[in-house]
């Protein structure tokens, strides 16, 4: 595909050309009185060119705001565009097409698509945007505004289905947990989509993100019990390490002396205290370490 390579259009004051409009119809307004008033036909004639030369004349007249710009185009030609500031005169016989600079929000619906490992999710997103070359906004895409929505949701739903939802334990990047990674991934994505649409992604971040609702409560579920076995991993973990520092002090300090099937024991009930969710009643043993 041909693109249009954006350039600056040839322009005037706008003041001075509003003047010369001015002095046109004016003074061809004045010979045209005069004509009528003396019969002087060609005074009449040459008055009235003068006139009908102004009033196209103010086509040319154009004011450009901050973070705009005008896409001239002469007799289907690309002519140029303006993007500075201001008050202008151009070639009255050009068409001129607005396109807003600004910096835009487009938010996605919330659509649903299956993560990487099948799951059906619900998925939005936020993109930040604005034109950066009008013309290939103007020309290189039909609508360059429905084309930023379209291909936004695109890469959504591209990126949905690149990553799990949940990494449960692995060692992958996951929906949920490495959000700046993802925002990083979609705007990549989406300055490359969009390039040829002129158009500069300053930024684009989830904002919504959840199971669908016809898995919603078994995924809750599993979610809920891998957080039950990684706690009690980390207090079985905890336990035996207080296990053994106990039974290293016993030794060192001479407390009480262990053979392997006391210390074997004892380890027992130190992480059935430790790791046990309901109180322990401690028992008082008047006799050896084993009751007798």
């Amino acid at each position: 595909m041909n693109q249009v390579a954006e350039k600056e259009a040839r322009v005037v004051n706008g003041f001075v050309g509003l003047a010369l409009v001015l002095l046109a119809i004016l003074g061809g307004g004045a010979m045209f009185v005069l004509g009528i008033y003396y019969e002087v036909w060609p005074i009449f004639a040459a008055g009235l060119l003068l006139v009908l030369v102004g009033v196209l004349g103010a086509n040319g007249l154009v004011a450009v705001q901050p973070n705009q710009a005008r896409v001239l185009t002469f007799f289907g030609s690309y002519a140029g565009s303006v993007r500075r500031s201001g008050f202008w005169y151009v070639n009255p016989f050009t068409a001129k097409k607005r396109v807003s600079l600004r910096v835009r929000n487009f938010t996605s619906e919330r659509i649903k698509v299956n993560d990487a490992d099948g799951n059906p999710v619900e998925i939005a997103a936020v993109v930040v945007w604005r034109v950066a070359e009008s013309a290939k906004a103007v020309f290189d895409v039909d609508d360059y505004e429905q084309f930023v929505g379209i291909q936004s949701e695109t890469a959504l739903r591209g990126l949905a289905t690149r990553y799990p939802y949940d990494s449960a334990g692995e060692e992958r990047p996951s929906l949920r947990e490495n959000p700046e990674e993802l925002a990083n991934a979609l705007r990549l994505e989406l300055e490359e989509r969009l390039q040829v649409a002129g158009v500069d992604v300053i930024e684009a971040r989830l904002t919504h993100l959840a199971y669908a609702p016809e898995i919603a409560q078994a995924m809750l579920r599993r979610q809920q019990a891998q957080a039950v076995v990684s706690a009690r991993r980390l207090i079985v973990e905890a336990a035996v390490g207080m296990v053994e520092d106990a039974l290293r002090g016993l030794s060192e300090r001479g407390v009480v002396e262990l053979d392997d099937d006391k210390r074997a024991a004892m380890a027992n009930n130190l992480m059935v205290a430790l790791t046990s969710e309901q109180s322990v009643s401690p028992v008082v043993n008047a006799g050896t370490l084993y009751g007798g």
